[in-house]
């Protein structure tokens, strides 16, 4: 089964409705990614893996306003989010229907000087995670950078317990501060979105242990892998292509 295929434009209207509070710590996420991208490259070539509604996107086109984004998504949902968010960026924005798990898309892209993904990789189980990074590796130009934000797979049960109770905490705070209400939580709560708490082995949930995937960038020839931010069971972590 493909990734677009998994997942549903219900899920897409879920997570563009109600991201806002399911997703920790959001704005310091999408800083993080942006704070790994050298803001001393001109005419940088970003391309992100599952966009979205194009909130990191915009963060990097501001960021860096001489600056590409390939905006690539399975949903077009998403995609029409993303682009209705966007347009004020012209054709520094370039949408981009795509499969994750496929491969047909991955040869067309060279000479990238960052490759960036949020909450989307953990969609492909770990040998497609390898491979994808591999197939990253030969995206990027030498120097590029390969930043991944994701939920990872808790190495014990206690860690799995301990990462299910703080992202319960962390989406419960986030909905009394937006909203002075636990409406955004009840929500969370009633959609089994919290995957340790809920995890189903046949869902389209594949969450891979942080430390392989960190094993998995080096194998592919990443050098400077490293694990930038965690928190309630979500990560960010990449690494560079050596010069």
């Amino acid at each position: 089964m493909t990734v677009t295929s998994s997942w549903t434009e219900a899920n897409s209207q879920t997570f563009l409705d109600y991201g806002r509070y399911f997703v920790p710590e959001r704005e310091r996420q999408i800083e993080t990614i942006c704070g790994l991208i050298p803001s001393a490259l001109e005419g940088a070539k970003i391309v992100e893996l599952c966009c979205g509604e194009g909130l990191l996107a915009q963060a990097l086109l501001e960021r860096l306003p001489d600056a590409t984004v390939r905006g690539m998504d399975g949903s077009p949902e998403m995609l029409a989010a993303a682009g209705k968010r966007l347009a004020g960026f012209g054709e520094r924005f370039q949408p981009q229907h795509f499969d994750l798990a496929g491969s047909d898309w991955r040869s067309a892209i060279r000479d990238a000087h960052a490759v960036v993904s949020s909450l989307a990789i953990h969609h492909l189980d770990g040998p497609e995670k390898q491979a994808l990074f591999a197939d990253v590796y030969r995206m990027l130009a030498p120097g590029g950078v390969f930043v991944i934000a994701d939920v990872i797979a808790p190495a014990g049960k206690q860690a799995e317990s301990v990462a299910a109770e703080a992202w319960d905490w962390a989406v419960r705070q986030r909905s009394l501060e937006l909203d002075g209400n636990l409406d955004g939580f009840e929500l969370f709560q009633r959609e089994e979105w919290n995957l340790y708490r809920y995890f189903d082995p046949d869902d389209i949930d594949k969450p891979s242990p942080l430390y392989a995937q960190l094993q998995w960038l080096a194998a592919a020839g990443f050098v400077d892998v490293d694990v930038y931010w965690m928190q309630a069971g979500h990560a960010i972590f990449g690494g560079v292509k050596g010069e």
